[in-house]
């Protein structure tokens, strides 16, 4: 049992480190506190674009001599464009370091924990830990799975539709409920669509009305790049983009979306891989992936297992059968073959719902 001011304290820390989600990759987005009798002597998470360290920030901000420092994750114990955030700890003389989880990475897993302990500073961990491993899902994805999180986003109304059959789908749901999806776009590394959708929608996949944010990324997956050139985001320069395509690909095609980066995945048979596709992402950084469809795209990282977590954002509203699906075809012919899901919290935004599942473990 650990005491209720390492978890006010810890909790503290994670509450700085959600709000650098988005903003950090390829890095984790970690909080730091330090306190000593009680007072906060400094604290920080991992700045923007992933340097310099919460811990490093933190103890910039005065004498951390004696003094007790909450870290949400593992301090690094490898050399890179910085030094060792252990080291930077046992330098500035704190005498105890409380740690929410370990670090996956090989060039630290454990490492930061032993350089504390080999000089003398007393480290408990495990505070915090599930709150902490849930943050830093995305992390610790790419690193043992080498891919992003995948969070699938779907609006529907009630009977799972997502247009008329006519197409007009603005808006199934309310502004609450599109305001909400603009801040879980800020705490995403990238925004995924489909071809259909891109062609279909022109989205921007932009953060707005939310101030000056960083963007995340925006990735179309099209096979044989069969996009319209004259898409908004392949001229607003408001992010970002990147297309993952096949071999296939005409190369005449592959010249005309102006500064978008190509990315060669592999095939499963006649589509992408969508396993291929993540793991393209993951080698370029990517460690937390808002993917908004299509139905298609969903299906195929769905039957694939690839998706961590779904919001479902419910309208009171009913179309019929002869409504757009959220999701298209899986093939499935049978019950026990269906991608099961636990439902994990749910809450009201406006006039919707927002229900957030997980995979059943």
């Amino acid at each position: 049992m650990h005491s209720d001011q390492d978890v006010r304290w810890m909790r503290a820390a994670l509450a700085l480190a959600r709000r650098g989600l988005g903003r950090v990759w390829p890095n984790p987005s970690v909080g730091c506190v330090i306190v000593r009798d009680g007072r906060v002597i400094g604290r920080a998470r991992t700045a923007d674009g992933g340097r310099p360290h919460a811990e490093t920030q933190a103890l910039a901000m005065g004498d951390a001599r004696g003094a007790t420092a909450y870290v949400t994750l593992e301090p690094c114990a490898h050399t890179g464009q910085t030094g060792p955030c252990a080291m930077a700890l046992v330098a500035a003389g704190v005498a105890r370091v409380v740690i929410a989880q370990t670090d996956p990475d090989p060039r630290v897993d454990g490492g930061g924990i032993r350089i504390l302990q080999d000089a003398g500073i007393e480290v408990t961990t495990g505070v915090c830990t599930d709150a902490a491993a849930l943050l830093q899902r995305g992390f610790t994805t790419r690193i043992t799975q080498n891919r992003p999180m995948v969070t699938l986003k779907l609006a529907s109304t009630l009977d799972g539709r997502i247009a008329t059959a006519s197409g007009e789908s603005q808006w199934i749901t309310g502004p609450a409920a599109r305001a909400h999806v603009h801040a879980q776009r800020a705490a995403h590394d990238a925004v995924i669509v489909g071809a259909g959708t891109l062609r279909a929608d022109d989205p921007q996949l932009t953060v707005r009305g939310m101030g000056d944010v960083p963007q995340p990324v925006r990735v179309v997956v099209s096979r044989r790049l069969d996009l319209p050139p004259t898409a908004r985001m392949f001229h607003d320069r408001a992010a970002p983009v990147w297309l993952c395509h096949g071999a296939a690909a005409p190369a005449p095609l592959r010249d005309q979306f102006g500064d978008a980066r190509l990315i060669e995945c592999g095939q499963d048979g006649r589509n992408l891989d969508p396993s291929a596709v993540l793991h393209a992402l993951g080698d370029a950084g990517l460690t937390r992936v808002y993917c908004e469809g299509g139905g298609a795209l969903a299906a195929s990282l769905l039957a694939a297992g690839l998706v961590d977590e779904i919001h479902l954002y419910l309208a009171g509203k009913i179309i019929g059968a002869e409504g757009t699906p959220s999701i298209a075809a899986m093939g499935l012919s049978k019950l026990a073959q269906a991608p099961q899901f636990t439902l994990s919290t749910h809450r009201q935004i406006g006039a919707d719902v927002l229900q957030v599942w997980r995979p059943t473990a």
